[in-house]
């Protein structure tokens, strides 16, 4: 086996190889030959590091040295004062740049020494193409012990003490939901992955798939063995290429090595994968609906109970977690239960993976322990809000949660605390909000995201939705009518109580959750036609200041709709009929003379 005395590292997660990390991949390459150091320094494609803010990352061992926002252009003097001259190259370079030990700067980067990675452990280290990298970070190990040392009730005893609840947005206790499959009598049983993942601004399962796939096919062999399976499938949305392609080589590698398919680790246990690609239906995500898609028939939902433990893919026994779910389960076989329940809170063990994005500085993906603060994630890791702008509310578990206001900053983000602020965990995405943001106007977003995505079996989610998105539309759009803002409590309580399936159940949540924290502002809207945030067009108006104004005419000159007239020396008017309310003129007016009404 070849020693290298430096390994590069680089981002080949979806985020960064938009931003050109091939390229930077093969100047690397095609740099570190021409300076003779093939035979020294070794160049692995990684998955996602999780800081995609400052994508493409490069990490070069054993320094520990994390440059950021690389560009092709930048990789020869990497390479010639790196990795030739020893030479950090600190213009490029992550953290505090003034640390005592700038080689050292992933040590200085407070984005990840506040987070415990568990589910993301290999993500950004290993290279996720290649199985010999997994089993050299103790990858099949557990699935060893488990088919040599272990029954199937020990396999899910262990998964039950350690605490680990659902994370795709349920949060239903685990190993209890592997009991109800074990004890259901069946000769065949199946297991299946959900990496749909239609969340806006959601990308936890995508890149681990991307960036440590094993550790899923591994977790699926293990559960397949607990409740007696020996079939699984992976559900993923055809919208993930990099995913689908590295999960595919991932089961071909081990088939290969025997860790898949008959008699593995000659335990007498059989167990193969299959991929299946969703189309990107949202309603796809809610589990008798995935399972309904991977039989061939239209993705739609079906009454419950039945539950899937009992009747679910085929009309079999079936245990469906998601992607995160499964990335925790080989190492808690290998620590212990006891080990992963030390981590979090009493009701909620382990970590969380989280999408942050919107306004913050610092969007990615981040995994911390259950219990750490909303403050915490937004501040210390997220980085704060651009600008200096005031944090206003963040959005947790998508169109199917709630936003949490900045009165309740201080929340630790468990299960049972964010429902009780009308919001849930989710999958796992974090929309941030500052004082710009309209929140009717986030309400009727979301909300418009699940009347498009409804799949329109039953009339409270495939009609009542649609009526509410209506009012909203009539409220932002500045001719909301006494009575309004009741009948969307009362359309929302209605659905919630009953809708088939969950989300049509959880649709409503944002809009409860806004009019609970925000109900000023749909008064304002709706009482006094004015959006205070200034978001909604209708709404607004822009006006020059006679005092301000010096006749330039550049405002004129970069309408588009050329509603702005005047001559010199006399003030400039908009003419507000034909106004589209576009702000180029307040942005290009180099004397700050146009201001905007809300």
């Amino acid at each position: 086996m070849q020693i290298f005395r430096a390994h590069v590292l680089v981002c080949g997660g979806t985020g960064c190889t938009s931003a050109n990390s091939e390229k930077i991949i093969s100047e690397l390459e095609k740099n570190i030959e021409n300076n003779n150091l093939q035979n020294e320094v070794k160049v692995v494609k990684t998955g996602c590091f999780g800081l995609c803010a400052e994508g493409p990352i490069v990490v070069i061992y054993p320094e520990g040295s994390m440059y950021t926002m690389v560009k092709p252009e930048d990789v020869k003097e990497i390479v010639e004062e790196h990795l030739l001259k020893g030479r950090i190259v600190k213009r490029l370079l992550a953290g505090d740049t003034e640390a005592d030990d700038v080689s050292k700067s992933l040590d200085n980067v407070e984005f990840f020494s506040r987070q415990h990675r568990i589910a993301l452990r290999n993500c950004g280290i290993i290279n996720p193409e290649s199985i010999d990298e997994y089993i050299a970070y103790e990858g099949y190990k557990a699935l060893g012990i488990v088919l040599a040392e272990m029954s199937p009730q020990d396999v899910i005893k262990v998964v039950r003490e350690s605490g680990l609840r659902g994370r795709g947005g349920g949060g239903f206790p685990t190993g209890l939901k592997w009991e109800f499959a074990i004890r259901s009598k069946n000769e065949q049983k199946y297991i299946c992955c959900n990496a749909d993942e239609g969340d806006p601004g959601a990308f936890m399962d995508r890149s681990i798939l991307e960036g440590d796939p094993h550790s899923v096919i591994e977790a699926m062999a293990i559960a397949g063995y607990a409740i007696g399976a020996n079939q699984g499938y992976v559900y993923v949305r055809a919208e993930y290429p990099i995913a689908v392609k590295r999960l595919e080589i991932a089961i071909e590698q081990a088939k290969e090595y025997g860790l898949l398919g008959t008699n593995i680790f000659d335990s007498g246990f059989d167990f193969d994968l299959e991929i299946r690609l969703g189309a990107g239906a949202f309603v796809c995500g809610e589990e008798t609906a995935l399972m309904t898609s991977i039989e061939g028939k239209r993705g739609e939902p079906k009454p419950k109970p039945p539950f899937p433990a009992v009747k679910g893919l085929w009309d079999k026994p079936t245990v469906l977690n998601n992607v995160e779910t499964f990335a925790n389960i080989p190492i808690i076989i290998l620590k212990g239960a006891q080990w992963f329940s030390s981590i979090g809170t009493e009701k909620s063990k382990g970590t969380k993976v989280f999408a942050i994005g919107g306004k913050i500085n610092n969007t990615g993906l981040v995994e911390i322990p259950m219990g750490t603060t909303l403050k915490e994630v937004i501040y210390d890791i997220g980085g704060g809000i651009p600008d200096g702008k005031k944090f206003k509310a963040a959005q947790t578990g998508g169109p199917s949660g709630g936003c949490i206001p900045e009165g309740h900053i201080d929340v630790p983000i468990e299960y049972d605390t964010l429902i009780e602020l009308g919001s849930m965990m989710g999958s796992g995405g974090l929309i941030v909000m500052d004082e710009d943001n309209c929140m009717v106007d986030i309400a009727k977003y979301f909300l418009e995201f699940t009347v498009d995505e409804s799949c329109g079996k039953c009339p409270p989610c495939r009609i009542g939705t649609k009526r509410m998105y209506e009012i909203l539309e009539r409220i932002t759009g500045g001719k909301g009518e006494e009575g309004d803002i009741e009948k969307l409590e009362i359309l929302a309580k209605n659905i919630k109580s009953s809708a088939l399936c969950g989300l049509g159940q959880t649709a409503p949540n944002p809009v409860l959750s806004t009019l609970k924290y925000f109900r000023d502002e749909y008064d304002a809207h709706v009482s006094d036609k004015k959006c205070p945030a200034g978001v909604c067009k209708s709404m607004l108006s822009y006006v020059i200041s006679d005092e301000l104004c010096k006749s330039c005419g550049i405002c004129a000159r970069n309408c588009p709709v050329d509603c702005i007239s005047g001559e010199k020396g006399v003030p400039y008017k908009i003419e507000q009929e034909a106004c589209i309310k576009c702000g180029a003129c307040m942005e290009k007016c180099p004397f700050k003379a146009i201001f905007k009404n809300a």
